[in-house]
């Protein structure tokens, strides 16, 4: 896998010996010990990425905010500092550039986490955008320098507390702390991740990240701690209806389509991608992505395609899997809407095989966030 990047932990998975794979450019590990067995520690107890793939780009300036807004799908105003995002880069035709999250930490000055495999593309995206405009702004690529890792699972914040010089309990879901002292190193923590579980992403120095993954995982073993791959990544992931950049949502499926209309706010100011998505909702979705669970004994995977009780092809399945908290064969696809609605009967063509499927809601699981009403 010559000509792939690595991330400072590169070495660390080697030790652990983890099966590495291509992923968006990188070589990243895929898995350590066992991918169902990652999947339960997170679900059950704690769990530890690495993460530093990750893009992070720093925008500052008089007109950070109005340039953001007018960048993403959401409403940036609606933050305090210290406060998170989730929202969407489309373009003109509403298909997405990305999606991301927007940390405020201050009035005019944002951190943007960004998706590994499309660096290179956003940071042109947000540059494009930025020339088109002539706002008073700066843009920084961070991402060289800086190292990320997700400490995730019912167990993380009992673990982290005991290493960090913050109240983890005052620190809600969609926040984050900066200049956390963590094991020597100063970082960035958020209350934020990509698995349906409370948890962590901690943001630090590349120089800093390996003793912070090598002390998690030595202190985490009273926990029962695993570090897990991108594979189960991906399944607990898929179990909490989060979406993947090249599945759920591309270029030609919007977020309207995706299902993630509540980080499209149609009623602020122009944004980019603004009257295709109006137009989507008003004119009604053609297609859109749902849930569904395999009637018939089989996995299905994405690409598959998908059609009706007459062979007549509707759509495709985005990500299939069987799920390993729920034991169940369960996936989504993005089909045409007539055929979208709860109990309807689809087909999978796997395998020259056609095998039966219903559509179910997408909470396959029910999230576990530690949410502002918790702190009470």
């Amino acid at each position: 896998m010559d000509g792939l990047k690595k991330t400072p932990l590169y070495a660390s998975h080697i030790r652990l010996r983890a099966k590495m794979v291509e992923f968006g450019g990188w070589e990243m590990p895929i898995q350590y010990s066992n991918i169902t067995e990652e999947h339960q520690a997170v679900r059950n107890g704690v769990g530890l990425f690495d993460v530093s793939h990750m893009g992070e780009v720093i925008i500052k300036g008089e007109d950070a905010e109005k340039f953001i807004n007018y960048l993403i799908t959401n409403d940036v105003k609606l933050l305090g500092d210290n406060e998170i995002q989730y929202a969407m880069m489309c373009y003109e035709n509403g298909g997405v550039v990305d999606d991301l999250l927007v940390y405020r930490k201050g009035v005019n000055h944002y951190l943007l986490i960004i998706n590994a495999g499309n660096i290179e593309k956003d940071l042109a995206w947000i540059y494009q955008v930025a020339k088109e405009t002539k706002m008073n702004i700066s843009i920084s690529d961070e991402s060289p320098i800086t190292a990320e890792v997700a400490l995730q699972g019912p167990s993380a914040e009992i673990l982290l507390q005991e290493h960090v010089n913050i109240k983890l309990s005052e620190l809600p879901f969609f926040t984050f702390a900066e200049k956390v002292s963590l094991f020597g190193a100063e970082c960035l923590i958020s209350r934020t991740g990509y698995t349906g579980e409370d948890g962590f992403e901690i943001y630090a120095d590349i120089g800093n990240i390996e003793t912070i993954w090598n002390k998690l995982l030595d202190y985490g073993s009273q926990y029962g701690i695993l570090p897990c791959g991108l594979g189960s990544r991906d399944t607990l992931r898929f179990e909490a209806n989060l979406p993947l950049y090249g599945h759920e949502i591309t270029e030609s499926i919007s977020p309207l389509e995706a299902g993630y209309g509540f980080c499209v706010k149609l009623d602020k100011d122009d944004f980019k991608g603004k009257a295709a998505l109006k137009s989507q909702k008003e004119n009604g979705l053609k297609r859109r992505i749902v849930g569904f669970e395999l009637v018939d004994k089989g996995i299905a995977r994405a690409d598959y395609i998908v059609t009706d009780e007459n062979d007549q092809e509707i759509g495709h399945v985005t990500t299939g899997y069987k799920s390993p908290t729920l034991d169940k064969s369960l996936g989504l696809a993005l089909i045409s809407s007539e055929y979208a609605g709860i109990g309807k009967a689809i087909y999978i063509q796997i395998r020259n095989k056609t095998l039966k499927a219903t559509i179910v809601s997408r909470k396959f699981l029910n999230k576990n966030y530690k949410k502002q009403e918790d702190q009470k």
